[in-house]
């Protein structure tokens, strides 16, 4: 029975580190899907704030300031993609795949410059990280100590769904929002800014998946490597058309994939499977997750449209 209950404190520890990432990213997408613009850039965006969280973090040894730093890194290449799609009508999806390749690129770039040309970055001290909840509490091993001895920030992630939902379903803003996603031009005759709004969901977005990369740095990885994010931030997407881009639903698939990370690492524990087999988990479950639960998924109308102002 005891084994049983480590067991299940190991699984949702796993848990409580890989959901967040995901989570701050899926719910980034949400902003994005639902106003109307698609944001494949995500895996890029998580990338930057990645980087930039761990380089703040260190410099600084401020582990929150390394967090929100993150996150501004990634709300500016939320405002590249919004500059290119919304004022100037680019391709959505050509437009995400440029930042996929640019903000990773620009982070190796940097970090090479600032850190005697290597392409990692050094392992940050405890004090620089983001702090951990309950220090000394309880005891090392215990159910307690794996469920609830985790960084605050794994918790905070689940009181932003409940603000999102708030936003998207209780607010004028929300429900602007919602509509611009499916039919801007009536919006528009209403006296809405799409383009406003648009511009600051997109934003919003890249804050987001910037909060979701720093996170990774500042907590499990303790510093910044080219491969930190590891298709991530298709994953979180693929999370947004799982939960049907409610951030409920993005919530829910994203436990998922955390709860198939938590299996992964109980697995590769005891060096019982491949762990070449073990890493196929969560990829594996995200592909099955979009062949049979994708087309129950409705998109927004306007999802991937340029809207152009009438003259």
């Amino acid at each position: 029975m005891n084994v049983l209950i480590k067991d299940l404190g190991l699984l949702i520890n796993a848990m409580l580190i890989a959901t967040p990432p995901l989570l701050f990213a899926a719910l980034g997408s949400c902003f994005s899907e639902r106003s109307g613009v698609v944001n494949i850039g995500i895996e890029g965006m998580m990338t930057i704030g990645a980087f930039t969280g761990a380089v703040v973090a260190y410099f600084t040894g401020n582990g929150w300031l390394g967090f929100l730093c993150g996150g501004l890194a990634g709300a500016a290449f939320g405002l590249l993609h919004a500059v290119a799609c919304i004022s100037y009508g680019a391709d959505q999806t050509i437009s995400g795949t440029a930042i996929n390749f640019l903000a990773p690129g620009l982070a190796v770039f940097l970090c090479k410059a600032l850190f005697e040309n290597s392409s990692d970055s050094p392992a940050l001290d405890t004090a620089a990280k983001l702090p951990k909840m309950f220090n000394g509490v309880f005891k090392a091993g215990s159910f307690g100590y794996n469920v609830l001895n985790t960084y605050p920030v794994a918790y905070l992630c689940f009181v932003l769904v409940l603000v999102v939902w708030f936003v998207f379903y209780k607010t004028k803003f929300g429900m602007r929002l919602r509509a611009v996603g499916e039919h801007p031009q009536a919006c528009a005759t209403l006296g809405i800014n799409v383009f406003r709004i648009r511009y600051i969901c997109v934003i919003v977005s890249g804050f987001l998946a910037g909060l979701g990369g720093a996170y990774v740095t500042l907590s499990t990885v303790s510093q910044f490597r080219p491969s930190v994010i590891v298709g991530q931030g298709f994953i979180a997407i693929a999370a947004v058309i799982f939960g049907n881009f409610k951030p409920q639903g993005a919530m829910k698939a994203c436990l998922l994939f955390g709860l198939c990370n938590g299996v992964k690492a109980l697995l590769g524990s005891g060096n019982v499977v491949s762990p070449h087999l073990i890493s196929m988990i969560p990829y594996l479950v995200t592909i099955l997750a979009l062949v049979f639960f994708v087309g129950a998924s409705r998109v927004p109308a306007a999802n991937g449209k340029p809207f152009l102002k009438a003259k």
